[in-house]
């Protein structure tokens, strides 16, 4: 029995790709099939404002969001905002919660230092050197995405062996941004603490949580409301990629941790 069986437990159409340091390992399902990313689109826009720091376009102390915030607090989901509304729950840093406006901001602030539509920056820095054909970015930088999940497997594969990103921002992108804070992980209740990069999720000690028992603290990664996700574990050097036909629903939340551990089981070591 191979672990992408257990996609059968869904009870609902889903396809994924593991991938090791090397490549693809194995797949199943309709890897080509056009999704919507949903929260994914966080992750490339994240990878984004990794890109431009790099290059000095932007500093993660920017003055950016509400008074007192800053681009690290945006992308970190720590700056107050509510999940939807420029209204604030917070001073920044003092709780992480969770903000899809908050990541539009980030974006909406790169984009003024580059001067250039922040969709085209993506397509330029990441998309294209990756080789995402299916990709299509529109609207929203935090949940406007859709592409297959080979393109998604394209990138998470990046995560696994890095080439556009040097070192240091590396680390800033996949590392915990204000460590210490507790927030509420959507769909899985409160976590103290609820660790975020930029943009990208991290694993941390949370629980209950969409990835195994199996994965490492260090694993990063983001699952979407409308059934696509994907994590990147570097101490296994191992990643999934899932698609599913169905809303982010309970059958995630019990199958998704255990073809995590499955997987890691079978393919990692």
């Amino acid at each position: 029995m191979s672990a992408l069986d257990l996609l059968d437990d869904f009870g609902f159409e889903a396809a994924a790709i593991v991938l090791g340091r090397e490549g693809e390992r194995e797949r199943r399902g309709d890897v080509q099939l056009l999704r919507p990313w949903r929260s994914v689109t966080k992750t490339l826009t994240g990878c984004g404002a990794a890109l431009a720091l790099q290059e000095g376009y932007v500093d993660l102390e920017d003055p950016a969001g509400p008074p007192g915030a800053t681009l690290r607090h945006l992308l970190a989901h720590a700056s107050g905002y509510f999940y939807e509304s420029e209204s604030t729950l917070q001073a920044p840093g003092l709780r992480r919660h969770y903000s899809n406006f908050g990541i539009d901001e980030a974006a909406r602030h790169v984009e003024r230092a580059l001067g250039r539509d922040y969709g085209g920056w993506i397509q330029e820095r990441i998309v294209e050197p990756l080789g995402m054909d299916s990709l299509q970015w529109s609207g929203s930088a935090s949940v406007g995405a859709q592409g297959s999940l080979a393109d998604l497997a394209l990138f998470a594969g990046e995560l696994l062996q890095p080439t556009l990103l040097e070192p240091r921002w590396f680390a800033e992108f996949t590392g915990v941004q204000f460590p210490e804070l507790v927030g509420i992980m959507p769909g899985f209740g409160k976590q103290s603490p609820n660790p975020f990069g930029l943009g990208l999720e991290v694993r941390g000690t949370k629980s209950p949580h969409w990835t195994g028992t199996r994965n490492s603290e260090s694993t990063v990664g983001h699952f979407g409301m409308r059934g696509t996700a994907f994590w990147v574990d570097p101490v296994a050097e191992l990643a999934l990629v899932v698609g599913t036909s169905h809303d982010f629903c309970d059958a995630h939340r019990e199958v998704m941790p255990k073809l995590a551990d499955a997987v890691l089981e079978e393919f990692a070591g």
